[in-house]
């Protein structure tokens, strides 16, 4: 069996994944730096996703490199259909929090200049949009790769 880049226990990979905490942490540092965003549902969501995206994709990451480092490469279709479908989900409510978010602030922006949202705030949420997209990127392509994995065992 050939060995698919970028799926689990390979160093694409562990790199995607790697990209993946990053960037859902940084979305979640950007979103959290203020105290206000609970007062939109759209900014509470993000923070709850990316909540459960930071913990899921450090667990895969240490997973990942424990793979790549002692080469002992998981290989079990029922391990890899878990993993697969909890990327695909977190995947999914990723791009939804970081859409409403990105769309929200959007909405501020236009609505009323800086009376709902300053200049800083809004490029506060902006950029955890941003990076709650990008984390998504990750997110999708790892789970894609693991799909492709599966399909070939």
């Amino acid at each position: 069996m050939d060995e698919v880049p970028g799926s689990l226990g390979t160093s694409a990979g562990l790199a995607l994944r790697l990209g993946q905490t990053v960037f859902s942490s940084a979305s979640l540092l950007y979103m959290c730096l203020d105290v206000e965003f609970y007062s939109y549902t759209a900014f509470c969501y993000l923070v709850t996703v990316m909540g459960l995206v930071i913990p899921w994709s450090i667990t895969l990451l240490v997973v990942d490199a424990y793979s790549v480092f002692v080469k002992c490469v998981p290989r079990q279709p029922r391990m890899l259909s878990i993993i697969l479908s909890g990327d695909m989900v977190l995947s999914y409510l990723s791009l939804a929090a970081a859409c409403s978010t990105a769309s929200v602030t959007d909405l501020l922006l236009d609505a009323g200049g800086g009376s709902y949202c300053t200049a800083k705030l809004c490029s506060r949420y902006q950029l955890s949009a941003a990076m709650a997209f990008l984390s998504w990127f990750f997110s999708l392509t790892s789970s894609l790769f693991n799909l492709w994995l599966l399909r070939s065992l």
